[in-house]
């Protein structure tokens, strides 16, 4: 029933230093820019997904609900959208499961800058039942226009979101069986833990249990992301270029990769860059 990722959203205090700082990181600009109910949003949307920055600007509901939950250093990687082609479907599904779902709603979008518009209709999980991560289900009437390239080797996609878990037995159950989600590995160490890869789409959600970690057993959290990228080594001296903090280029753990981490310009989210350069 879920077809893939549709969108994940970053809360910010700066709608337009978080645009600025994601259009260097991507080397696009974004394809979508709207205002509601005191929030200002923009949208960076690549192959296979969309990130959606979003900032309270005015007062209104969204914008209460948004300087809320801000952290203190200023952002947040908050919530995740997966796409269904059957919302009503999907719905039932979330019902019947005891993810108890709001009803479902008609949203329309315009953009601030050509007037388009964009329609679809959504519902939400109940947080408290999905392990204190929100989750939003959406069904869109129609594709998002993709980011233009703006500079020298974007970012193609994302590879994997990662969500941190301190009761992985049960954060497998919601991903895999109430959600439907394709476990396509399960794998322990003891040195980094515990992963379970759920495929969504062509991209993964990686669950993750650090043996360190001491946070709630109860609550998850939406962690970091890793982006697919043609030429790691060229990524990372166009963002040395513009001042970003890029580690060395070095094998990755899964074979036939090689990957960067960002140590800054993300607004805090933690982030991997992803080059495949072998067969799968």
């Amino acid at each position: 029933m879920i077809i893939g990722l549709d969108h994940v959203v970053i809360l910010l205090e700066d709608l337009e230093a978080g645009i600025a700082t994601y259009q260097t990181l991507f080397a696009r600009a974004p394809a979508w820019r709207s205002t509601s109910d005191g929030a200002a949003m923009a949208i960076f949307t690549v192959a296979n997904m969309s990130v959606e920055l979003m900032a309270p600007v005015g007062h209104g509901p969204a914008a209460d609900r948004i300087r809320a939950v801000l952290p203190e250093q200023g952002a947040t990687l908050a919530s995740i959208c997966f796409r269904t082609g059957d919302i009503a479907k999907m719905h039932r599904r979330l019902d019947r499961l005891a993810l108890k779902p709001d009803p479902i709603a008609e949203v329309e979008s315009r953009d601030t800058e050509t007037g388009a518009t964009l329609s679809w209709k959504r519902t939400r999980a109940a947080t408290d039942a999905t392990r204190g991560v929100r989750q939003f289900f959406l069904e869109l009437s129609d594709e998002r226009p993709m980011s233009p390239v703006v500079g020298d080797v974007p970012f193609l996609g994302l590879d994997h979101i990662v969500v941190a878990t301190q009761d992985p037995e049960r954060a497998a159950a919601l991903y895999g069986a109430r959600l439907g989600l394709d476990m396509a590995l399960d794998r322990s160490n003891p040195d980094w833990g515990h992963l379970m890869f759920f495929r969504c789409g062509d991209l993964i959600v990686e669950v993750v249990h650090r043996p360190d970690d001491k946070a709630d057993k109860n609550r998850d959290k939406l962690w970091g992301m890793t982006w697919r990228v043609a030429d790691v080594g060229a990524v990372r001296e166009r963002l040395l270029a513009a001042h970003v903090n890029v580690s060395e280029v070095r094998n990755g753990r899964k074979p036939g990769t090689r990957v960067v981490s960002l140590r800054d310009g993300t607004c805090g989210i933690p982030t991997l860059l992803i080059e495949r350069t072998g067969k799968d």
